[in-house]
């Protein structure tokens, strides 16, 4: 056996440690599940950091800026994103790792994946081609990824383990909002409901392919209001920009339809839908309860709203983060993605249906 530099130990005992069932120091906890997190930029912690020639990275300052020694990794925020914050809500003390990164240690996807895998990648979307020019993995790929990722459960476990860890697993999606940037980046022709009903088609083919795959629990996060981003306020002086957030909300709507149909034709499915337009239009109708003083300003850019650049160690920087519900041009803070998780995970119907994502752990 090759001998393995200490680093390297280091980090396979960190994953080992985090593996449900096999270790856990307080036996009157229930064992949190496995979380399996699939999407774009709000939910990567790093995928696109281990893509050569990627161009939508954030593994330089001053992103992570609140991050344990200020260290930039990955993520597209000053510290953590809903990802990470939703996995300690279900028990973890850290999130799920970067698949990529799990790949590049010898025995990271033999011994990193028992807790669950995060596949996202900012910049990707629902489509093949959104984020195409961009180098990143579009959920296609990243589903891609999870089949090795069950390739490796079934050798490690057996077929039948395998089946029921993934049973209980959650699996959470965050995508969308890249795709309708697209739609008006490029001044598409196509009308509305056309393009909205394409997404839903694309998405439905998605979750059935996991499904087919052993994933039961589907704790899904729809699009936020993307029109009131700093960068695409610009678009309307510094006022939300409307034609964007209506695509946005028709994206939940069909979403919403879309899933209850899902749950009557594939036995055993569950799922979660998160409502983030309306979680985040209202903090951003009344900021104040929720300790939000800035609703429409980035904390870390140039220029408008600090909207005309990216967040990176020449932008100006705000000096509380807490205060400011965007990061950068299109990403939430820390403060903001927290909320969210909270949301998520125990919120009211209002804001996720049928049930929140707690509950969902929850079903048998």
């Amino acid at each position: 056996m090759e001998k393995m530099c200490p680093f390297s130990l280091l980090i396979l005992l960190a994953l080992l440690i985090s593996v449900p069932n096999l270790v856990n120091a307080d036996t009157q906890r229930p064992t949190p599940p496995p979380i399996f997190i699939l999407g774009d930029s709000t939910a990567d912690v790093g995928t696109n950091s281990y893509i050569p020639d990627c161009k939508a990275a954030a593994n330089f300052p001053h992103n992570g800026i609140d991050f344990v020694n200020s260290r930039p990794t990955g993520r597209f925020s000053n510290g953590l994103n809903s990802a990470d914050h939703l996995a300690r809500l279900f028990g973890y003390n850290s999130s799920p790792p970067p698949f990529l990164f799990l790949h590049s240690l010898k025995y990271g996807l033999q011994l990193g994946i028992y807790r669950g895998v995060n596949f996202a990648s900012g910049g990707s979307g629902l489509l093949d081609d959104t984020g195409l020019q961009l180098n990143v993995l579009n959920l296609s790929q990243q589903i891609n990824q999870f089949v090795t990722v069950r390739e490796k459960l079934i050798a490690s476990l057996g077929h039948e383990s395998t089946k029921a860890l993934l049973a209980k697993s959650l699996f959470c999606i965050s995508t969308g909002s890249n795709d309708i940037f697209v739609y008006f980046k490029t001044r598409s022709t196509l009308p509305k409901e056309e393009f909205i009903n394409h997404l839903m088609e694309v998405y439905e083919n998605h979750i059935k392919t996991l499904y087919s795959l052993g994933a039961r629990k589907f704790g899904i996060i729809s699009v936020p209001p993307v029109g009131c981003c700093p960068a695409n306020r610009l678009l309307n002086g510094t006022r939300c920009f409307e034609p964007m957030n209506d695509f946005a909300r028709c994206f939940h709507s069909a979403l919403d339809k879309l899933m209850c149909n899902l749950t009557s034709e594939l036995h055993g499915m569950k799922y979660a839908l998160g409502d983030t337009y309306k979680m985040t239009i209202d903090v951003i109708d009344n900021p104040h309860p929720f300790n939000f003083k800035n609703v429409d300003t980035a904390c870390c850019g140039h220029g408008a709203l600090k909207a005309e650049g990216i967040c990176n160690a020449t932008a100006s920087l705000c000096s509380d983060r807490r205060q400011y519900i965007f990061w950068d041009l299109f990403h939430p803070t820390d403060a903001a993605a927290r909320l969210a998780a909270n949301t998520l995970y125990g919120g009211p119907t209002l804001y996720v249906s049928p049930i929140n994502f707690a509950q969902l752990a929850a079903e048998k």
